[in-house]
């Protein structure tokens, strides 16, 4: 719900896990301020706290750098997938230019229905079997073009359709596979008892301890949701994620320029 708000508030994206982040601090301050008044500050300031704040910050760098690896591959497959699709398209194009071959008209529909069920399939609102099937039946081109091109043009095509293949596995794993949920669990236990700890501190003045443990919370709080967010570049279709997603942008522009391809292929058929 609160996520849902945040997105259709008119701030940068840049600022929208800081406002997931902030009404949690809020409530952490209000029950330091109910601990303070009631006198259950039983805990002391020392060394074992700023131990247990370098350990807690030692393991987010860990899970950061895990997830920034498949964060920086993710940003290019949308683009090499834009490229493979483009490359068909052209493949097909020549065979037409070439040999006047009816069945590109066919291929080429079939490739803007591919890349248009690519599009869907990143929102999850196409099944990956679907995506698979719709690969597996340029087979039937393939072979229609076997009699009109040569064989190394055959062979690029199928590359190309393995290399799709291939990406869209690649995206579909690093979608649903979390990177080391063990890692998660540790940091989150860490900085639960850290935040727990600091409420429970004795720190005077006062607005000192309050200081410390809204600084302290909100960091911690705000790392662990931007790792969950960033473990997931695709993350088009989940309302929770506030961290900028990889673009789509390669892959609809490709839909657009094998539109004109077919539009192109059209007025040469009339």
């Amino acid at each position: 719900m609160i996520q849902k708000i945040i997105k259709k508030l008119p701030i940068h994206s840049r600022w929208r896990l800081a406002f997931k982040t902030t009404p949690l601090i809020f409530g952490i301050i209000v029950i330091k301020f109910i601990v303070h008044y009631f006198g259950y500050e039983f805990l002391t300031l020392n060394s074992l706290f700023t131990a247990i704040i370098s350990a807690n910050i030692f393991l987010i760098g860990f899970l950061i750098s895990g997830t920034l690896v498949d964060h920086k591959e993710s940003e290019k497959l949308p683009s090499d997938l834009a490229s493979s699709i483009e490359t068909m398209a052209d493949e097909g194009f020549i065979i037409y230019k070439n040999k006047k071959s009816q069945e590109v008209k066919k291929y080429l529909q079939k490739l803007l229905e591919l890349n248009q069920s690519l599009v869907k399939w990143f929102y999850k609102k196409e099944r990956t079997e679907n995506i698979m099937r719709q690969l597996h039946s340029f087979n039937d081109d393939f072979l229609a073009f076997e009699s009109q091109t040569q064989a190394n043009f055959i062979v690029r095509l199928k590359q190309e359709q393995n290399a799709i293949r291939k990406m869209v596995h690649r995206i579909d794993t690093v979608r649903d596979t979390s990177f080391l949920g063990t890692g998660y669990a540790i940091v989150e236990i860490m900085a639960s008892l850290l935040i727990l700890g600091f409420v429970f501190i004795n720190i005077n003045p006062f607005y000192e301890s309050v200081f410390f443990v809204s600084f302290v919370s909100f960091i911690l709080i705000y790392m662990i949701y931007f790792i969950k967010d960033l473990d997931n570049p695709f993350g088009y279709y989940d309302e929770d994620n506030l961290v900028e997603e990889v673009s789509l942008k390669p892959i609809k522009d490709s839909q657009k320029r094998i539109e004109f391809y077919f539009e192109e292929l059209k007025k040469e058929t009339q």
